[in-house]
């Protein structure tokens, strides 16, 4: 009895019943670890950001800047999208979509790290700001969901391809289908 090549290790393989063929589909670890990241920058925007200089007044993520709460809702939308397209799609994502969540979420990483090297919004006002702790809350979260999207991204794509497995040659060849 011939066998199939054995699958490796990023993939996990199920029958589509209509086919009866194996298809390979995405693992899911890396969503896991993107929706963790994004819950998490969501939470970042209700800590505070900035603390002035040389008094107790403190600002949150809110009240500093309107792109931070606007970035943590993107990355629930997108977060939304790729669960649904994870459902959706034959291999079990869409490797275009989780580009763009991991492209969203390295610029968050970026802005929240620029953010803690130079506080943005006091500058006009001239207040002597600090960095506080919303903002490695919104560095861990970002890097968290970006390393997830990566991770998702490397994983094989959605309907575009199919994999067929010969069993009698133990051979794999890959077919487009539209």
């Amino acid at each position: 009895m011939a066998t199939a090549e054995p699958h490796d290790s990023t993939t996990r393989s199920a029958t589509t019943p209509r086919e009866g063929r194996p298809v390979d589909t995405a693992r899911k670890a890396g969503l896991g670890l993107a929706a963790v990241g994004v819950v998490v920058f969501n939470v970042a925007p209700f800590m505070d950001w900035v603390h002035l200089g040389d008094s107790d007044t403190s600002r949150t993520g809110y009240e500093t800047d309107s792109l931070v709460p606007f970035v943590a809702y993107l990355g629930l939308g997108l977060l939304l999208a790729m669960a649904y397209a994870g459902k959706r799609a034959r291999r079990g994502q869409h490797r275009g979509l989780t580009l763009v969540s991991m492209a969203v979420a390295l610029a968050a990483t970026i802005q929240c790290i620029a953010f803690a090297l130079n506080p943005m919004g006091g500058l006009e006002r001239g207040d002597d700001l600090g960095a506080a702790v919303g903002v490695y809350v919104g560095i861990l979260g970002a890097a968290l969901w970006a390393i997830g999207s990566g991770l998702l991204a490397k994983e094989v794509e959605g309907d575009d391809e199919h994999r067929d497995v010969d069993l009698r040659a133990g051979q794999s060849s890959t077919t487009r289908t539209r």
